[in-house]
């Protein structure tokens, strides 16, 4: 990958949202972050990340922290059809391509650890097998698929296998490898999926965990499995640069909890013993957010309870705009904003913001899969002016 920036140096008004903040190690000049957005477009065969992948993130870079899409950390962890791993030599290299193309753009990246429990299909496991889960509970709903020719579809879960007590070691030991070749590819730091219904979460919220081991029934028992990871993590990253990502009241992935502001509060607060970089947050009041209307009392309540909680960094994510990111951020609910939409179709979303330009539209049927269309087609402000794109991908690279 070969780039050429031709930005400038631009003065930063003084809105909550363009102020400074510290993130573990890290000074950020702002507080706007791209969030995780799978988009399925890994290389074929093997999952590898390309020089495309490369030119997405950097023509992103201008966030002051990029979190990678979910990447899977095993073969077992996959869950959907091309998403990128980290678990191979192949995947190794094509990541450092792309760190070494975002840091040359002046990016500071995180990548997302992922193993998606039971939302996957045997389709996507090794030997076909079946997925594993805290419980053999069938998901509602169905998984992504793809075939050799690059065409998917859609086919409904199926029930998973309930790990045994003494697989729990190897999960971690998966989170431990991807954690040392996430260091070895060139990464700032990671984050460590646990929301949106995937197996960290699904250990953690009662309807998906039935187990009678010391990995269920107890709220402490529930997050045992995320707070092992967490250590072990640690000792390859340090602290602080290590995030952890949560969903409280989540239900997308068919998850639920009896009490979520036990259980939630209760990984908050564990989570400080750890003085980890960030607390990262799916955002329960979203949908409300997107259409403009009061969020339930219910997501202000657990919102307001892991901010008392949660002592370090907090970034929430989900349905902000400019405006509600801003009031937010003054009314002292989070320390950053993650955007994902937004950043998908607005490769230069803190310009757009800093400047009040208008915003580009997402083209949702170009969202997962494909290539450049709807990927790395998305225009800048500075492209719209008639300059030449900052970024291109050199061909020759291998």
């Amino acid at each position: 990958m070969t780039l050429s920036n031709t930005s400038t140096t631009q003065t930063m008004p003084a809105e909550r949202l363009f102020q400074p903040v510290q993130l573990g190690r890290y000074t950020l000049p702002y507080r706007i972050v791209m969030a995780p957005l799978t988009r399925s477009r890994a290389l074929q065969p093997g999952n590898v990340p390309s020089p495309l992948n490369a030119l997405y993130y950097a023509q992103r870079a201008s966030a002051a922290l990029i979190v990678s899409e979910a990447t899977q950390v095993s073969m077992q962890g996959q869950g959907y059809a091309w998403t990128p791993g980290i678990h191979s030599r192949e995947q190794i290299k094509g990541w450092r391509n792309v760190t070494d193309t975002v840091h040359e753009a002046g990016g500071l990246f995180f990548m997302q650890l992922w193993h998606v429990g039971r939302i996957s299909h045997p389709a996507l496991q090794p030997d076909n097998m079946l997925p594993v889960a805290p419980s053999a509970i069938k998901p509602n709903g169905e998984a992504f698929i793809g075939n050799e020719k690059g065409q998917g579809k859609m086919v409904p879960f199926v029930t998973p296998r309930a790990l045994q007590i003494d697989e729990i070691p190897y999960i971690v030991r998966q989170y431990v490898r991807a954690s040392k070749n996430a260091l070895i590819s060139g990464f700032d730091g990671v984050e460590i999926h646990s929301a949106n219904g995937y197996l960290l979460d699904q250990f953690i919220n009662s309807h998906t965990n039935r187990r009678n081991d010391e990995y269920g029934g107890s709220v402490a028992n529930r997050a045992r499995l995320l707070l092992e990871i967490v250590e072990a993590v640690i000792e390859i990253w340090g602290a602080d640069r290590v995030g952890v990502r949560l969903s409280p009241l989540g239900t997308f992935n068919d998850i639920s909890d009896d009490d979520p502001e036990t259980t939630f509060g209760y990984i908050a607060e564990k989570l400080n013993n750890y003085q980890i970089a960030y607390l990262h947050l799916v955002n329960p009041a979203t949908a409300a957010l997107e259409k403009n209307a009061a969020p339930d009392p219910a997501a202000l309540r657990i919102l307001k309870l892991m901010r008392k909680k949660f002592c370090g960094t907090l970034i929430l994510a989900g349905g902000f705009n400019y405006d509600t990111a801003e009031t937010w951020l003054q009314q002292g609910k989070a320390d950053l904003i993650a955007f994902g939409r937004k950043f998908l179709a607005n490769p230069d979303l803190p310009e757009r913001f800093r400047t009040h330009a208008h915003l580009n539209a997402a083209d949702q049927s170009t969202f997962y899969g494909g290539c450049a269309k709807g990927y790395t087609d998305y225009t800048s402000l500075a492209q719209e002016r008639g300059e030449a794109p900052k970024f291109h991908i050199d061909e020759n690279w291998r």
